[in-house]
């Protein structure tokens, strides 16, 4: 994950947009023709796209800031890491 990539989406990217291209990813992603290398960075810029879904959505229902939704963000992930 790329903090500043999910900074960038979520600020220039609507929720549906992003939402969209998920869906083109994670079909584009299980075709047999694509190899593991392309699996990968397919696997990153969904990450990615879901980091700036969540960061998005906490700076639009619940006001937050980008560096507060940010932080957030990343506590809840290292937190998942760390259990």
């Amino acid at each position: 994950m790329k903090l500043p990539v999910f900074k960038n989406l979520a600020k220039t990217v609507s929720v549906e947009a992003m939402e969209t291209a998920l869906e083109v990813l994670e079909a584009y992603a299980d075709s047999p023709a694509v190899k593991e290398p392309e699996q990968e960075v397919i696997g990153e810029m969904i990450s990615n796209i879901c980091g700036a879904i969540e960061m998005k959505q906490m700076m639009d229902d619940e006001g937050m800031d980008e560096r507060t939704a940010a932080n957030t963000f990343m506590q809840r992930v290292m937190g998942s890491i760390d259990k």
